[in-house]
């Protein structure tokens, strides 16, 4: 076979071919090289700015800083609230690769590391998912034999480590809870209204927040403002540097005007049974102590309490959660006899010479309903007010409550703070009800009958009241009408520089009371006198021999309506049917400096039980010695 010869004219043929696919393939290069720089140039001067922020965000982390939370004083200095150092394990989420994994190697090395641990960790995680960076605690309250034992292992898991920090410790326990309340993880319901309240931004480094009491009323003054570290971070997460660092601000102290001395021996007196008790300086109603009782131990929910605990609390037929001294109602009973004197003397229904016969009962004119009886069978015979308030009469104020009428009634003990918020400053407070005819007919859709009436006169039937309103109305007699907020802050201790500056606490007022005689105050409060000094007196006993004089006024709440012939015997009925024992006074009776009022719950007589108890009270406070604890 022949091999085909090539020619000179296809030499040239293949040349020109060549020629033209070179410039065909320079111009390619040529445009997709100016394309190449046309990018280049796009991204390093165009978007340079974008690509520098990503590459910021990369490499520069903002961390935030929490600030210590302010302390809490007494009147006296001592501390009631304040932050000790802890060491806890904590993980990273952005320095660690599998979470899960990360946990379970912390268990082999912790065996207390429980499924309500892990569930809070990854509650909290979801929680800042956005602060990838930002440590979250997995156990808490290390021992130095534990950190010790993570130390040796640390190295093997990046993203954990043993962090120390300042932790809420409540000193005085459960003696204080209801007062000064505690600190807690915050939930998601908090972070709603952070957010709604566009204070969320402040808590970025906070894990805990306050709950109830004076920690939650006052949450914005202790807690502070938190800072920040602008830090230079490489691939793995960790810090190389800091570029900038912007300190926490700290929350400012608080001084509560409570006696921690005598908040404890009232809280001792009462022994772990059912009640309340409050007393007030009536000069300004700082309140000097506040105890419910049962209480709980607020340092179980700092660290998380668990579940079984919590339900405990919650189950506790005892009510410990609840602060009973501003949120428990009761019927006022007997103790309201002075405030609805000093309305019926204004209002024209008596006079202080006006006087009645008391054979032990009281009807309802041209009416055939039962009688309301007195608590004395027989009664009392001739009765003016200072009687009727030294013998707490109860038929005497059945006339006052039917001639005055519940319009009236309402509308003066409404006055005296009743049916209202007292104004404490702390939110866990209830209204209970003054009663009125628009009351009824939206709770019972049922119209206000007179019988209705007669019972609210010596502070039964729909009436309640919170021991702390009672407290309240007692002070507003003392102080002739000036109406003033039951306060527990003192002042608040604001830190400048290098100096500290005290800013007092306002007090809180609210329309006087005005128009009425003097003569009309005082007889309230001489009937109160008799009360505990009198020869008929109903406290007599319990103040018998006392090196100063008080006034007061006893109650017995009944807990349920006996029979027309039914006779009360406390011996044989459960305990939770048993009449509540209320007592509010004031002493010395000339210049007051205190205000005691307590509702001991199912226990009888406001006089046989109460006034002993208030007694004590008063004993310490004034005479600054502790009398014998038992009853």
């Amino acid at each position: 076979m022949l091999r085909k010869r090539t020619t000179i004219r296809d030499y040239q043929i293949e040349l020109q071919y060549f020629k033209k696919s070179s410039i065909v393939s320079f111009i390619v290069i040529l445009l997709l090289t100016c394309l190449l720089l046309l990018n280049l140039y796009d991204i390093q001067i165009n978007q340079y700015q974008d690509y520098q922020t990503r590459s910021n965000d990369n490499r520069i982390k903002i961390v935030p800083i929490s600030p210590n939370r302010g302390l809490i004083f007494d009147r006296n200095g001592n501390l009631l609230a304040e932050n000790r150092p802890v060491f806890q394990l904590e993980i990273v989420p952005g320095k660690v690769k599998d979470i899960d994994y990360t946990i379970a190697k912390q268990q082999q090395i912790f065996p207390q590391i429980t499924s309500e641990h892990i569930k809070a960790f990854k509650k909290e995680q979801r929680q800042n998912q956005n602060l990838r960076f930002k440590s979250i605690p997995l156990l808490t309250q290390l021992t130095p034999e534990q950190v010790a034992k993570f130390s040796v292992n640390q190295h093997k898991y990046p993203g954990v480590s043993v962090n120390a920090s300042l932790k809420r410790y409540y000193p005085y326990g459960e003696g204080v809870t209801h007062i000064i309340g505690y600190i807690s993880r915050i939930n998601e319901e908090d972070m709603k209204k952070l957010i709604r309240e566009g204070k969320n931004t402040n808590y970025q480094a906070t894990r805990n927040i306050g709950k109830v009491g004076i920690e939650r009323y006052y949450e914005e003054i202790l807690h502070g403002t938190s800072g920040y570290q602008k830090v230079e971070v490489n691939s793995q997460g960790n810090v190389i540097r800091i570029l900038k660092h912007v300190p926490a601000i700290p929350g400012k102290n608080i001084i509560l005007n409570l006696d921690i001395e005598l908040q404890l021996y009232i809280y001792r007196l009462f022994n772990g049974r059912k009640g309340a008790a409050i007393v007030l300086n009536p000069s300004d109603n700082s309140i000097l102590a506040m105890v419910s009782s049962p209480s709980y131990n607020p340092n179980l929910f700092v660290h998380g309490i668990s579940n079984k605990i919590y339900s405990s609390l919650i189950d506790n037929k005892n009510r410990p959660l609840v602060n009973r001294a501003t949120l428990s109602i009761y019927p006022p009973a007997s103790t309201i006899k002075p405030f609805i004197s000093i309305a019926a003397l204004e209002e024209g229904i008596i006079t202080p010479t006006t006087t009645r016969n008391d054979p032990g009962y009281w009807n309802i004119p041209n009416s055939n309903a039962k009688p309301f009886r007195d608590w004395l069978r027989f009664g009392h015979g001739e009765v003016n007010i200072s009687k009727a308030i030294e013998e707490s009469v109860d038929t005497f104020f059945y006339q006052i409550a039917y001639t005055m009428g519940i319009d009236k009634i309402s509308k003066w003990m409404m006055m005296f703070g009743f049916g209202k918020y007292t104004g404490i400053d702390i939110y866990e407070e209830s209204k209970a009800n003054m009663p009125t005819r628009a009351w009824k007919m939206d709770r019972y859709n049922a119209p206000w009958y007179q019988g209705d009436t007669i019972p609210v006169g010596i502070g039964q039937g729909y009436w309640t009241a919170t021991p702390i309103q009672i407290s309240k109305a007692t002070s507003i007699l003392v102080n002739h009408g000036k109406v003033m907020a039951p306060h527990l802050l003192r002042t608040i201790i604001d830190s400048d520089h290098n100096s500290n500056l005290t800013k007092i606490s306002k007090i809180k007022t609210y329309p006087s009371i005005k128009g009425i005689p003097k003569q009309y105050w005082n007889i309230a409060a001489d009937g109160m006198k008799l009360v505990n000094h009198g020869k008929k007196g109903t406290a007599r006993k319990a103040f018998k021999n006392t090196k100063y004089l008080s006034a007061g006024k006893s109650g017995t709440a009944q807990v349920f309506t006996l029979s027309e012939n039914e006779e009360y015997k406390a011996e044989d009925l459960e305990e939770h049917l048993r009449d509540h024992a209320l007592f509010t006074g004031f002493a010395p009776f000339k210049k007051p400096k205190f205000i005691v009022t307590v509702v001991l719950e199912n226990a009888g007589g406001g006089s046989s039980h109460a006034g002993p108890f208030v007694r004590k009270i008063f004993d310490r406070a004034i005479l600054g010695k502790e009398k014998d604890l038992k009853d």
